[in-house]
């Protein structure tokens, strides 16, 4: 099978119905996407596919193949953050940091479709995200700051 991942076209020897989260991790060696559930409910192995939001432990390689996945190293770099993961930073919406994965790619497919969402708005979008460590206040306050720095006047362009 052949997958675009970050921008890049790659190959991988996989049965079709292998989840798509095996291949970005231990094929790829990508690590942003994390093993929560294995059932898609918890949101810690999300990854953009066509932008939007989608569970990679629930999602067959075969069906990613032809699209476009964005994991999250795929946002931006480490020099240059995506304005998510500026927003997650500035307002230190992280505790154990293992939902990260999800809630960033959440809002990066949210804003991505609403570039002004509200508080119901934000809310539905991260309802099956999971956060055990009890950080919701952060991570809303962070979305709200992701929706600020997005807007053409902070930050001169979008995702």
């Amino acid at each position: 099978m052949t997958l675009t991942v970050n921008g890049a076209t790659r190959s991988v020897e996989a049965s079709p119905e292998t989840p798509l989260i095996y291949i970005l991790r231990n094929d790829f060696e990508l690590n942003g996407p994390k093993f929560g559930c294995g059932l898609g409910e918890c949101g810690a192995c999300a990854v953009l596919v066509d932008g939007r939001s989608v569970r990679s432990c629930a999602m067959a390689t075969s069906t990613a193949e032809g699209r476009e996945i964005v994991t999250l190293e795929g946002l931006a770099t480490s020099a240059a953050p995506h304005p998510v993961q500026r927003a997650f930073i500035e307002m230190q919406a992280a505790q154990c940091g293992y939902c990260l994965n999800g809630m960033i790619i959440a809002t990066a497919a949210l804003l991505r479709r609403n570039p002004a969402p509200d508080e119901a708005t934000i809310r539905q979008a991260l309802a099956r995200h999971l956060c055990r460590c009890g950080t919701h206040v952060e991570i809303l306050a962070a979305v709200r700051r992701a929706a600020e720095l997005m807007q053409p006047e902070h930050s001169g362009g979008s995702a």
